[in-house]
């Protein structure tokens, strides 16, 4: 962990959705390790906070507020980064959003908020500073994904079209840049305890639904997502490329998972007392 750590002091990096949640937890990282981190968001007063904060804690930041969407806004914050530290490094692609509708009843526009934001933004940022690093001595990139690009999930057919979208991305790029010195990583996290997050899922949802069916029956930490991106733009994932990793206490790992596996759906098993039914 100390020598990851080490890897990235005086570095810089582009976090887009920098400014909440897993973007913020992910620049803080970053910034705590000696790197210089440019802090992306559509939102200006909560990317100069999150700048102050660095800042505040003897780290070195610049907000960047730009809309991931437009090509030229992307290419100038990321010359403005190159210009305020003098180099770039690599960039985490978190910026994104979920408008849920069912899929009869959605409308254009809510589907090309979510897959011009989540993909479209990902590539033309991806781009932005992939042209950079080829021009340079290489760098790596981290996708924020999700584990529903593993599986579908009711009432988001943009929102899952766009991060199974973001793994193919992924890939290709990995592809397209590694032998040119690019290293281009994904991460998949489960539902995320952030205030955005918790105020899209219902309550019940959460315990009955997302809570019982992960293993380590819980919602993750942004900072618990965060050590992973942290680990895929560190030297100690240099030979790490093309990965789409599950950062999702275990969801993924099985099927009919009930009460964080504890319920082995067997009647026989129940008859003989073996393990009880969750009320």
């Amino acid at each position: 962990m100390t020598q990851a750590a080490g890897s990235i002091a005086g570095r810089a990096y582009l976090v887009t959705g920098g400014a909440s949640g897993i973007g913020e937890a992910c620049a803080k990282a970053l910034a705590a390790a000696g790197a210089s981190v440019g802090i992306g968001d559509l939102d200006p007063e909560a990317a100069a906070r999150v700048a102050r904060e660095i800042a505040a804690a003897n780290g070195r930041a610049v907000p960047l507020p730009f809309d991931v969407r437009d090509a030229a806004a992307t290419a100038a914050a990321v010359e403005t980064l190159e210009q305020a530290f003098g180099r770039i490094d690599g960039l985490v692609t978190a910026a994104g959003l979920s408008r849920p509708r069912p899929a009869e009843s959605m409308d254009e526009a809510t589907w090309d908020l979510v897959v011009d934001t989540n993909l479209k933004g990902m590539f033309l940022s991806c781009q932005a500073v992939g042209r950079r690093l080829l021009a340079g001595q290489g760098g790596a990139i981290v996708n924020i994904g999700s584990v529903n690009s593993l599986g579908g999930f009711a009432g988001r057919a943009n929102y899952c079209s766009a991060k199974y979208g973001v793994d193919g991305l992924t890939s290709v790029l990995a592809i397209e840049w590694g032998r040119r010195g690019i290293r281009v990583n994904a991460v998949a996290p489960n539902g995320v305890d952030t205030p955005l997050v918790r105020k899209g899922i219902p309550p019940g949802f959460v315990s009955n639904v997302l809570e019982n069916r992960t293993p380590l029956g819980r919602m993750g930490r942004p900072e618990e997502i965060a050590a992973v991106v942290f680990f895929l733009l560190s030297d100690a994932a240099s030979y790490v490329t093309g990965a789409t990793i599950p950062v999702d206490g275990g969801l993924t790992a099985g099927f009919y998972t009930n009460a964080q596996g504890a319920d082995l759906a067997s009647s026989s098993l129940l008859a003989s007392g073996v393990y009880a039914e969750p009320t």
